[in-house]
């Protein structure tokens, strides 16, 4: 599956926050976007959701433009910065719900095992996090977006997380998101740098240092 995201135009408040963005997101890559706080990367996220409406955008998957927000079609499952299971649903509930297996959760996080029956809200933000990772990554959604996944993660676990997404690109297009870039740019195959409202396809590493994402030297 090939998803094209071309031509996004979005405005707030008449400012101009993402202007002529190109993405191409494919089964069997983790595309990566790079971007300063505040650039619009969660932004372009909704709006390849489909919850935020753009001035003007397309999608297209394998060349046939979609015309109703892509969260309608099934086809998609969206981890923003925020959680998003409520407080008051018992973890194993969100499992069923979703319709991921728990045993197999917990042969990778271990430590999980006593929390099957707790309610989210008994959790640290870390814990959350992890589990709200999981879900959307093993649910039955061919295109994932990930808004900041490291974020609140402890780092015994993030070389957990990233295997994960690792693992779980045969079957899905992935978008990561992170300002964690060392570990956004060890798991991608594909990276945009966001930029001036545009993106900006990162053929070397290099180059992230040339538009001043990073300081010179950073990647030496």
């Amino acid at each position: 599956m090939i998803i094209e995201i071309d031509n996004v135009e979005l405005y707030f408040n008449n400012k101009l926050i993402l202007n002529g963005v190109y993405l191409k997101v494919e089964t069997g890559k983790i595309t990566g976007i790079l971007g300063s706080n505040g650039c619009g990367k969660s932004c372009l996220l909704n709006i390849v959701f489909g919850n935020l409406r753009a001035k003007y955008s397309l999608v297209r998957i394998n060349n046939t433009p979609i015309l109703k927000p892509l969260y309608q079609t099934k086809l998609i499952s969206y981890l923003p910065q925020h959680h998003f299971v409520p407080n008051k649903i018992k973890i194993k509930t969100a499992f069923n719900l979703f319709q991921v297996d728990w045993d197999t959760f917990v042969n990778v996080f271990e430590t999980f095992i006593p929390f099957k029956n707790l309610y989210f809200n008994k959790l640290s933000g870390g814990e959350r996090r992890i589990i709200e990772i999981y879900l959307i990554l093993k649910c039955s959604g061919k295109i994932a977006l990930l808004d900041e996944p490291f974020s609140l993660v402890a780092p015994l676990y993030i070389e957990r997380i990233k295997a994960l997404i690792e693992g779980e690109k045969q079957n899905k297009a992935i978008i990561i998101t992170d300002h964690m870039y060392r570990h956004l740019i060890s798991v991608s195959d594909t990276i945009y740098l966001l930029k001036n409202g545009s993106t900006k396809l990162i053929n070397d590493l290099k180059e992230l240092e040339d538009y001043k994402y990073l300081s010179i030297g950073t990647l030496d």
